[in-house]
């Protein structure tokens, strides 16, 4: 399995460095609503995700990534579909330019981003906005929106999640590793923050349902004690399973 490398890493350390977005996607962001999804890898999210899109309610916004294309469910990612997928030189000149809203380094290994492109066009689209991120890079869209609705996901029990993220693509051990490091800090900060919406995706149908429930204001949310509780134990077990592997 070939390896994922980030050939400018120490380039795009520095251009992510206290990164701030131009003030062009300020603008376009004020004017519309903006639904984020969070969760460690294989949570589901991309599953709900596609569930509320599917309902024409949604609008996807399709991040940019260096990485490149890798299959996954069988199917071979699409540019355009699953990413936007680009030369980490194209995507150094953008954020260089300010024409993200967000960038992160993922994994590290790769950077993914959501544009001013893609606001753009989901502006104009009529539906609500919705995409997924990594927890680091909720800062820069709270403090540029600050209504902006994050929905945590989490699997049922630490086993479950195993048994789908092990099933759901291939990897390296070296891959599986550091996704599986990047969940510990993800368990971390997303139990650290408030404003956070924990879902507990035992159905990414059931899941999906709610979320567009609340977003739309038909319903309030579930309790959250309890899916905070569930999440520390997944995180409990997680630091247990690294320790033993």
């Amino acid at each position: 399995m070939e390896k994922v490398r980030l050939e400018h890493k120490k380039e795009f350390i520095k251009a992510l460095d206290g990164y701030q977005p131009s003030p062009k996607a300020y603008e376009i962001l004020r004017h519309i609503p903006l639904v984020i999804m969070l969760g460690v890898t294989g949570s589901g999210r991309n599953t709900i995700i596609n569930h509320l899109v599917g309902s024409g309610k949604y609008h996807f916004i399709i991040s940019d990534t260096t990485r490149p294309p890798k299959l996954r469910d069988g199917a071979m990612e699409q540019d355009g579909v699953n990413y936007h997928f680009r030369t980490e030189l194209d995507m150094l000149e953008d954020l260089r330019a300010g024409m993200f809203l967000e960038a992160e380094l993922i994994h590290n290994q790769q950077v993914s981003g959501i544009s001013i492109r893609e606001l753009r066009q989901a502006s104009e689209s009529g539906k609500v906005p919705i995409n997924e991120i990594d927890v680091g890079g909720t800062v820069s869209i709270r403090n540029a929106k600050s209504d902006t609705l994050f929905f945590f996901v989490v699997p049922p029990s630490f086993r479950e999640w195993i048994y789908r993220l092990k099933g759901r693509e291939a990897m390296s051990d070296e891959e599986l590793k550091n996704r599986l490091t990047t969940a510990v800090k993800v368990l971390d900060e997303g139990l650290e923050r408030n404003d956070f919406i924990f879902i507990v995706n035992d159905s990414s149908h059931q899941s999906a349902e709610e979320i567009d429930a609340y977003v739309h204001k038909q319903a309030v949310m579930g309790e959250q004690q309890s899916a905070r509780e569930i999440s520390q134990n997944i995180k409990n077990e997680l630091l247990e399973y690294i320790g033993t592997h």
